[in-house]
């Protein structure tokens, strides 16, 4: 079974059990400034399930787009991925326990309408209890119908209670595993079960979480009013499980560029193939989604994808030969758009733009290459260049290059890789590498000591991103948000209709808005988006909020990123009258009820963001 045919059986499965089947949201998030991307099913559904109503109902069913980067260096194993998809299906304070577990094991194992697994390599897991809630006998109980009590195994809230933090849903879930083995291990005892997880044997491919309590202050307080589940399955694991292949690099999802990869290698790699495919992946949706390359935030993450695949091409000395005028990267993202246009149309109506982005991206870091080793040069040679003196001196470099051990290489210190690493784009590998080459080491403990030292400050900055899933909006925000909506009116009113939002990020001290622009805004260009917004504030003009279909709204003159939404109603919020608004625009809010509440609008900054994108920051004084 194709990974094409499985996501249709999927939604479908539930569609015909109730479900709206709801589209993917965008790999950046929407008016949620506490992560990069969305990195889970249940991200951009936050507002219901904490109770608001979803206007597509109460049962729901989505494929989503996800991408998490905290293991990118691991990409290349059998299992770590940095772009992934979400199967999920939702009850909204509808059905419960039951009809969650029925369905999941009937999608599972129903021959027709489901993936026929075999039903004697399933296992379930269900929360033992512990002095926050009692054991989930329910649940257990419920599993007994399908499956032998045998492979029923109660495990503690590590493995089998889900949080959204400190404050907010919480409760327990069921998770379930499956045996890919040749030859079926069949039942186990409690401790056999969990070796075989923790060696792999069994794969964990589908959870369950019943939302049913409520914590405070780390404490588990009462239940909540609105039971909701949450599932979650991905999809490159069960296409793994269905297709009874050893890794997800293995099933289709991947080996259409695999093939043409090794096809294209003179000296092929495994690993290196596997980061190639991953990388050009998610870096291929993450395009398609309006991220482009830039030295922070989501840029940030899909520039270091990228060059990190153009080392591995380059290591794997990949011949330019693939009967197109692409670079190899942008003709493996032709494959990858090719394959998953079907599910996701956006990729074919951006694929001009992402096979340029992805060719300019490539390009200039070939220059930076050789800049780079210029000065990977200068730092054998000596004295080491300025680059580094605002962190390290000429003087204390040398020295660190001279107190070697007698009969050891010379070592190169970390925080030397580092400044490469960040200023010239030189991943570790490839510094270990050139340094190999000139008979040298690279001291990676002190290159990992300065790396965490700047994940650290990154985390900081952005204020411990997304913890769980349910990001708080304070006061402050909300009008932020709002002046978000006049500022990109204000910009299309000053520097014409062609102007459109590329991205926004907000604090409680600021917002920041990205915008399709091919140059700098001069003073006056400045002053008048300023004058219209304060404008707009001073008339202390209504905000509303209507729901409607997407055509409705896009024929109602609504801005918004027009993807395929199926008939799913969408949020429009207007600022001002609707038959002569100043504002109109598809959002999942929330929102000021009057532009009067906003105080005054002041730009801080504008500066570009990268090729044709502008930045602009401001506050509300």
């Amino acid at each position: 079974m194709q990974s094409n045919e499985i996501r249709q059986k999927y939604l479908k499965f539930f569609e015909k059990r109730g479900h709206t089947i709801i589209p993917s949201a965008s790999l950046v998030p929407e008016n949620d400034p506490s992560v990069l991307f969305n990195t889970a099913g249940m991200q951009p559904l936050v507002p219901y399930l904490l109770g608001e109503k979803h206007p597509a109902g109460t049962r729901l069913v989505d494929v989503q787009k996800c991408v998490r980067t905290g293991d990118i260096e691991e990409v290349g194993d059998n299992r770590h991925l940095t772009f992934f998809e979400m199967l999920g299906n939702w009850s909204l304070g509808d059905y419960f326990k039951k009809e969650s577990i029925q369905w999941s094991f009937e999608f599972l194992t129903d021959k027709v309408d489901g993936l026929g697994l075999d039903i004697n390599r399933i296992y379930v897991t269900v929360f033992e209890g512990d002095e926050n809630a009692p054991r989930d006998n329910e649940a257990a109980e419920i599993w007994k119908k399908y499956l032998p009590e045998g492979r029923i195994y109660f495990l503690p809230a590590k493995n089998n209670w889900w949080s959204a933090g400190e404050n907010g849903p919480c409760g327990p879930d069921t998770e379930i595993f499956y045996d890919p083995n040749e030859q079926a291990i069949g039942d186990m005892t409690h401790d056999q079960f969990v070796k075989a997880d923790d060696e792999g044997r069994v794969v964990e491919i589908w959870n369950n979480v019943f939302m049913e309590y409520q914590k405070k202050d780390g404490k588990v307080v009462g239940k909540l009013a609105q039971h909701n589940v949450d599932t979650g399955m991905g999809l490159e694991r069960i296409t793994m499980v269905s297709q009874k292949v050893k890794t997800v690099f293995d099933t289709d999802l991947f080996q259409s560029v695999l093939f043409e990869i090794k096809k294209l290698a003179q000296n092929y790699n495994e690993k290196s193939a596997r980061v190639i495919a991953d990388h050009v992946r998610a870096a291929t949706f993450l395009i398609s989604d309006g991220v482009t390359p830039s030295n922070t935030d989501q840029g940030y993450i899909l520039r270091r994808l990228l060059r990190r695949a153009v080392r591995c091409i380059d290591q794997m000395g990949l011949v330019h030969e693939n009967n197109t005028d692409r670079s190899n990267l942008a003709y493996f993202s032709e494959i990858i758009v090719r394959q998953n246009a079907i599910a996701y149309p956006n990729l074919a109506t951006e694929a001009d733009k992402i096979f340029k982005e992805i060719e300019a991206e490539e390009e200039k870091f070939r220059k930076t290459l050789v800049t780079g080793l210029k000065e990977f040069e200068k730092i054998i040679i000596g004295p080491a260049s300025g680059i580094y003196d605002a962190e390290i001196s000429n003087e204390e470099i040398n020295q660190q290059l001279g107190k070697q051990l007698e009969n050891m290489p010379p070592k190169i210190p970390g925080i030397i890789a580092f400044r490469l690493f960040t200023t010239f784009g030189f991943p570790i590998e490839l510094t270990i590498e050139i340094a190999k080459e000139k008979g040298m080491i690279v001291d990676t403990d002190g290159f990992d000591r300065e790396f965490k030292k700047h994940q650290e400050l990154s985390r900081a900055g952005a204020e411990q991103k997304f913890k769980g899933g349910l990001a708080s909006t304070g006061e402050q925000e909300i009008k932020y948000h709002t002046a978000t909506h006049l500022l990109n009116a204000a910009l299309r009113q000053v520097l014409g209709p062609d102007v459109h939002q590329k991205g926004s990020n907000i604090t409680a001290e600021r917002l920041r808005f990205d915008f399709s622009y091919p140059e700098k805004l001069s003073d006056e260009q400045k002053k008048k988006v300023e004058d219209y917004v304060n404008g707009v504030i001073a008339l202390r003009l209504p905000v509303t909020c209507k729901e409607m279909k997407v055509d409705e709204a896009k024929a109602s003159g609504a801005e918004g990123v027009f993807t395929d939404k199926y008939d799913a109603l969408v949020k429009v919020y207007t600022v001002g009258p609707d038959d002569d608004h100043y504002s109109k625009e598809i959002c999942g809010g929330p929102h000021v009820a009057n532009t009067g509440e906003l105080g005054r609008f002041k730009i801080q900054k504008e500066e570009a963001s990268s090729a044709g994108v502008r930045r602009i920051k401001a506050v509300l004084e």
